[in-house]
């Protein structure tokens, strides 16, 4: 048995609606499937879904604001009025920054940009830097990706007679910012279609207010902000992600290009993924340690030695951001175990007084993965007197919901059900984990604690064709609502297990059914090979895609999960470290049985390992439920053994079955044996045993034991006398079958056993398990 890492929550689609849009659009019904699963149920849903392209973006004046905005910024460029575009240190502020700035140069506005540094100013608007922007000469401020929560920082602006206007996508507040314009599609009096824009979408949306017409060529960089940010990639998101991606293909951005090179990513390559996990990743390492202008640079230069020299800048930077993350990763996780352990904590908050605030997001996120609990990891300012906090939540608590319960503590707070930040006073702190530990222990149910996997398709083998594979890429770009569909194979056969890598850490494997075959690749999977038993039927779970190789192409499945729902046979009768095979067994599943009361000095079973085993006899009772059974050694009769295994639950079971002395190469003498041997008697009468045996046996070919072992069968059927080594016939014994003896009857089941236990191939013994484990455990789907 193998327990899946998370909880699958597999979806049932509607089998009509399956079938009509695979009639109707000419695709695989797995496809079909997926569709109706996301939501795509109706025929006019899933072509705009499948046909992206067609599309086309909303009218930017259905934002509310928007005429407003456009009538100012006219009016400021009128006037030759300085304009500041204010944005945030992460990604999606750089891009949204990049965006608007380019919009208004175009359009001949004094423009500049200003992004306020992560540990000197913090998020969001700040009242020095709106009172520098005046003395600047700046009469304008435009905000992007940001503001929505700056309700001191408004009146600052009015006070200070500028004009503030925020355009922002993160969550509003109960009270808006007294500002000359808010541009915010989740604003109560705003009609705007589409209300998850990310920061760079609303900023692309003003962009097209302000030019008049759609902006393509900055549709470059309004992907990296809508997929760096985790935004729904959905509706006009995926428009903006998937036409921003073909256009970064094509990108002439000299700086976009050094970027790319640094990275070793080649623009025909360019997918969702190379912006989440190359390009974006790598903007917000700047912002993370350091102003976070040099990325915005980077991103407008036409400069080829500047694009060059920002590129390597930002590789720096991004190097020491994982060199820093996984340090802090390191203690935080210390502090958790030590402190705060998740059986005792629903929420966990953990602090440093040296953390750079910068990363502390992506430490977080990297505990919800180890603890799975929603977290807060907070950056302690010792002179200031306050931790800088960034939180990451899991499926079932809303963070901006709860947080916003503790508004008193929480004087800058902002973000989404999923993720947040904040500034609060240290004294607060152990508040805020009391507070946060209640509601989630109130909200959170037990099973909430373990992942959930959504499962978008279940499929056999034989469906995983390289023509419903390319049909699956129809539906990127993926990402936020849309991730790449996560597909379920039940009960296949493991073929060709083998760990891949220089630190065997990988797994590579066949899987078979009914007669088709699937290529398997699980990266951090290789673990698993010592717990995949030979006979096992697995359920694998995980992402399609092809294989190219030599111009050859192949389906494979790249492993996200598996289990073993019965239990499985361990074959572990010729290993020769039997201790340190031991050893590898988790010891909280751990459970040794052995029968000879010799065995464990036999087989010099290590000490530690003494307390997990346990002497079987007639009548003992173990819990097996769950438990990983080691039976070390041969029973002494199948009953026994049987008896016990009918009440049995284990998870696994390990065939040792050591045993020291072995019957069934040794010969079993036959009844022309016995007769020979009896002649022998009556014509010679009594011998001395001892001084003859190894005659008779060097004569007949036979062994010492042989000799000896018809003597004491005899004897115990009164066919001779042994007296002080000397055996005769007794000539009044009675006429008896030779199976009555007892050390026959010994030796003929031993022989039996070992045949059955020792001898028989792997399927023989495992059909001899399935036989007798009647209760087999079962994993919960």
């Amino acid at each position: 048995m193998i327990a899946s890492k998370s909880r699958w929550n597999v979806k049932e689609p509607n089998r009509e609606k399956v079938q009509y849009l695979a009639e109707s659009l000419n695709i695989a019904p797995l496809i079909a499937s997926l569709l109706v699963n996301r939501g795509m149920d109706t025929l006019e849903t899933a072509k705009e879904f499948l046909y992206t392209h067609e599309l086309d973006f909303h009218d930017p004046f259905l934002m509310d604001d928007m005429d407003k905005l456009v009538e100012r910024v006219n009016q400021a460029i009128q006037t030759e009025e300085k304009i500041l575009v204010y944005g945030d240190y992460d990604a999606d502020g750089v891009s949204s920054t990049t965006v608007l700035v380019t919009a208004l140069r175009e359009i001949g506005a004094k423009v500049e940009f200003y992004i306020p540094n992560r540990f000197t100013e913090g998020y969001g608007p700040n009242e020095s830097a709106f009172k520098q922007a005046k003395e600047n000469g700046f009469s304008v401020i435009i905000t992007v990706d940001t503001g929505i929560s700056a309700l001191h920082e408004a009146k600052i602006a009015k006070d200070l007679n500028m004009d503030l206007i925020i355009t922002d996508h993160h969550e509003p507040g109960p009270e808006l910012p007294d500002a000359f314009a808010i541009i915010h599609p989740k604003k109560e009096t705003c009609t705007y279609p589409f209300k998850d824009l990310a920061g760079v979408g609303v900023a692309y949306k003003v962009a097209h207010a302000l030019l008049g017409k759609n902006p393509e060529h900055l549709l470059d960089v309004a992907a990296i902000g809508t997929i760096a940010d985790l935004v729904p990639l959905v509706g006009e998101n995926r428009l903006l992600a998937s036409k921003g991606i073909k256009k970064m293909q094509q990108t002439t951005r000299i700086g976009l290009k050094a970027l790319f090179q640094k990275c070793g990513v080649e623009t025909h390559t360019i997918s969702e993924e190379t912006i989440g996990f190359s390009i974006g990743p790598r903007i917000n390492a700047v912002g993370r340690l350091d102003n976070a202008d040099p990325a915005v640079h980077l991103l407008m230069t036409e400069d080829v030695e500047e694009a060059k020299m920002l590129a390597d800048e930002m590789e720096s930077y991004n190097k020491e951001r994982q060199q820093i993350v996984t340090q802090i990763t390191e203690e935080a996780i210390q502090q958790v175990e030590e402190k705060y352990p998740p059986e005792e904590n629903s929420f966990i908050i953990v602090e440093g007084h040296n953390w750079n605030a910068g990363v502390i997001g992506i430490v977080a996120s990297r505990l919800v993965d180890r603890f799975y609990r929603p977290t807060i990891v907070l950056s302690l300012d010792e002179e200031k007197g306050l931790a800088k906090g960034s939180a990451r939540s899991i499926a079932g608590f809303d963070l901006f919901e709860n947080l916003s319960g503790c508004r008193d503590i929480l004087p800058h707070f902002g973000g989404h059900p999923m993720a947040a930040g904040m500034t609060l006073n240290m004294e607060d702190v152990e508040k805020l984990r009391l507070r946060m530990n209640q509601r989630a222990s109130e909200i959170l149910k037990e099973e909430d604690f373990s992942p959930i996997t959504d499962v978008d398709i279940e499929c056999k083998v034989e469906e995983v064709t390289l023509q419903t594979i390319e049909q699956l890429d129809k539906l990127a770009p993926f990402g936020m609502a849309n991730p790449k569909p996560k597909v379920l194979v039940k009960s296949v056969s493991p073929q060709q297990l083998r760990q891949i890598g220089n630190k065997s850490n990988h797994l590579k494997m066949v899987i078979e059914q009914d007669g088709c075959s699937l290529d398997c690749v699980g990266f951090g999977f290789g673990e698993k090979f010592h717990h995949v038993s030979p006979g096992a039927t697995l359920d694998v779970l995980g992402e399609l895609s092809i294989n190219e190789w030599n111009n050859f192409r192949k389906p494979q499945l790249f492993l996200a999960d598996l289990r073993v729902k019965e239990y499985q046979l361990f074959d572990i009768r010729s290993i020769k470290q039997l201790n340190q095979t031991l050893q590898g067994i988790a010891k909280d599943k751990l459970c040794i049985m052995y029968f000879n009361e010799k065995t464990l000095k036999e087989v010099n079973l290590d000490n530690e390992l003494y307390p997990y085993a346990t002497y079987v006899v007639n009548g003992t009772k173990i819990e097996t439920k769950g438990k990983y059974l080691v039976l070390l050694d041969i029973p002494s009769d199948e009953l026994l053994l049987s008896t016990i295994l009918e009440e049995a639950e284990p998870a696994r079971v390990y065939a040792a079955f050591f045993q020291k002395e072995t019957h069934f190469f040794s010969t079993i003498p036959t009844r022309e044996h016995f007769k020979w041997f009896y002649a022998l008697l009556v014509k010679k009468g009594s011998f001395e045993l001892s001084k003859h045996a190894g005659d008779i046996a060097k004569h007949k070919g036979w062994s010492k034991e042989t000799v000896y072992f018809i003597s004491q069968v005899f004897f115990e059927l009164e066919f001779v006398t042994i007296d002080k080594g000397f055996i005769a016939l007794n000539h009044t014994a009675k006429k008896r079958d030779i199976e009555e003896s007892p050390t026959y009857q010994k030796k003929q089941q031993q022989v039996e056993l070992e045949n059955l236990f020792l001898y028989s191939s792997y399927k023989q013994l495992k059909s001899w398990f399935d036989r007798h484990l009647t209760r087999q455990c079962i994993v919960h789907s």
